[in-house]
């Protein structure tokens, strides 16, 4: 008998653990339970797990349709990009050897390249919006640059 009354014992005794962990786990685990420390709201949260940057894309604003600009600043916004450094196998506005034959073409067929591209350099050098006078005002701008 004293064997049963152990086994019962220890069955009671492992009942009462089981509740015990029972108590203490399903509070911790339960999603609507909220301790001291989880006081903060879940928009809080949502801040502090946002990612560090977005990205999203927009169309650019139009360009201004103010006054005309002029040569130079034609030159230093769009032409110079490439007639500054090179790029795209551009002629360096600074090498008049490399200007030697384009400047003997004349200005009209200088005029032309830029207007409609030449190699590399797409229509207007990319600014499509420029008028044709402001592109011709850098073409001169670069003339008298290279002779």
């Amino acid at each position: 008998m004293a064997e049963q009354h152990s086994s019962k014992s220890i069955m009671w005794v492992t009942i009462i653990v089981a509740a015990v962990l029972i108590a203490i786990i399903f509070p911790l685990t339960n999603k609507s339970f909220q301790s001291a420390g989880s006081t903060t709201g879940a928009d809080e949260a949502e801040l502090r797990i946002q990612p560090v940057a977005r990205f999203e894309l927009a169309k650019a604003a139009p360009a201004e349709a103010g006054a005309p600009k002029d040569g130079p600043t034609v030159y230093n916004s769009v032409c110079g990009a490439c007639h500054n450094s090179g790029a795209a196998g551009a002629p360096k506005v600074d090498d008049k050897g490399a200007w030697a034959p384009r400047v003997a073409t004349g200005a009209a067929a200088l005029y032309t390249s830029a207007l409609n591209g030449k190699g590399a350099m797409p229509p207007k050098g990319g600014a499509a919006a420029l008028s044709d006078d402001e592109i011709k005002g850098a073409v001169d701008y670069i003339l008298s640059k290279v002779k």
